[in-house]
C-alpha cells in the first residue's frame, strides 16, 4: 500500500524515498519534506536525515500531486492543514497561512510536508479483548499522544468486532466507522483498503458529529468507531449514540486519564460514566504499547490486565 506514497514525490526525491519504503516499510512512521532542509525519515520514533535539500519546485510538485493539479479540489483540506491520500496516509502541511475574519482560510506557499504512514497491524488489539468484551462490547476511550498507535488500534478493533472470534465464542457485531479523515479505513471512493469483517459499514470523509447520527439512522450499528473526538458537537453526538443503545469506541489525544478530566467538552461524558473502559497507549515499546487500563470509575485495572494477558498467552 506504499505505492501511493511514492507517487506524490518528484523524480529527484523518489529514489531516496523508495529506499526507505522498500527497506523499512514495517517500521517507517513519517517522511518529512521541508524546503531547503534535509529530508527526514522517522523510524521507530528516531529521525534519520538525507542530504538532499528539497526545492520550492519539489514542494510544488508534491502539492500538485496531492491536489491532482487542482488546488480547489483540496481547498477544505488546506483549511485543516492536512490531506489524506489513498491508503489512509495523512499528509500534514505547513507554510503561509491566509486568514479571513480571524479564521484560517487556506495554507498558501506550502513549505513543509509530513507524510504519516498508515499501517494495518492485524492482531494488535488482541491484548484488549478480555477487558472490552463481556457479552457485548464496552464503550471505550483510547488515549494517547501522537504516534502511539491509536488509529491502528481502533482499526484492528473494528476488524475484530465485525468479524467475531469463533474460538472465544464472540459473534460478529455490526460496526459503523465514521472516518472523517479517511485514516481508519483508508478508503478509495468509499471502499475500504484495509481488512475488515463482513459486518462493517463506512462513512468516509464525513464530519464525526453528523456522521454518527447518520450512521445510527441509516445502518443501526451495534458499535460506532470514531477517531480523535474532542469538539462539543462530537461529544454531544457520542452521548446521543450511547443513549440510543450504541456502544462507542473512540480515540482522544492525551497522555493519561487526567488529561481528559481537564477538557471541558469531555467532562460531561465522564461525569455520566458513559465509558466503561479507558485505555492509555504509549510508544515506550513501539506504537500500541499498553500503558494502563481504567474502569468506568477510573480505577486502574493494570494488574488485572497483566494477569489476564499472561493467562491468555498460556492458553
Amino acid at each position: 500500500m506504499l505505492n501511493e506514497i511514492l507517487a506524490i514525490f518528484p523524480p529527484n526525491l523518489k529514489k531516496t524515498v523508495e529506499f526507505y519504503v522498500t527497506n523499512h516499510s514495517h517500521v517507517l512512521e513519517e517522511i518529512r519534506v521541508r524546503i531547503g532542509r534535509p529530508v527526514e525519515f522517522t523510524i521507530n520514533n528516531q529521525p534519520y536525515f538525507e542530504s538532499y535539500l528539497p526545492s520550492a519546485e519539489d514542494a510544488l510538485f508534491i502539492l500538485n500531486k496531492l491536489s491532482q493539479f487542482s488546488i480547489y479540489m483540496i481547498e477544505e483540506e488546506l483549511k485543516k492543514g492536512y490531506v489524506t491520500i489513498e491508503g489512509g496516509h495523512r499528509v500534514g502541511l505547513a507554510g503561509k497561512v491566509v486568514t479571513e475574519n480571524g479564521q484560517v482560510r487556506v495554507i498558501r506557499d506550502v513549505s513543509s510536508f509530513n507524510i504519516r504512514i498508515a499501517k494495518q497491524k492485524i492482531g494488535i488489539s488482541n491484548q484488549l479483548i478480555p477487558f472490552l468484551y463481556n457479552r457485548y462490547w464496552q464503550s471505550t476511550v483510547i488515549i494517547g499522544p501522537p504516534q502511539t498507535g491509536k488509529t491502528t488500534m481502533i482499526r484492528d478493533l473494528a476488524r475484530v468486532i465485525s468479524t467475531g472470534i469463533e474460538r472465544s465464542k464472540i459473534p460478529p457485531f455490526k460496526v459503523g466507522i465514521v472516518d472523517e479523515r479517511s485514516e481508519i479505513a483508508g478508503a478509495v471512493k468509499g471502499v475500504p483498503q484495509h481488512t475488515f469483517g463482513s459486518r462493517m459499514d463506512l462513512l468516509d470523509s464525513c464530519p464525526k458529529a453528523e456522521g454518527m447520527m447518520m450512521m445510527i439512522r441509516s445502518m443501526s450499528p451495534d458499535v460506532l468507531i470514531v477517531d480523535e473526538v474532542g469538539s462539543e458537537e462530537d461529544c454531544k453526538a457520542v452521548l446521543e449514540a450511547v443513549n440510543a443503545g450504541v456502544r462507542v469506541i473512540m480515540t482522544v489525544h492525551g497522555y493519561d486519564i487526567d488529561d481528559l478530566m481537564k477538557r471541558p467538552t469531555l467532562q460531561a461524558l465522564m461525569k455520566l460514566h458513559v465509558f466503561k473502559r479507558y485505555i492509555v497507549l504509549s510508544n515506550s515499546r513501539g506504537p500500541g504499547t499498553l500503558q494502563a487500563i481504567y474502569d468506568e470509575h477510573y480505577n486502574s485495572m493494570k494488574t488485572s490486565a497483566e494477569k489476564s494477558l499472561i493467562e491468555n498467552s498460556k492458553g
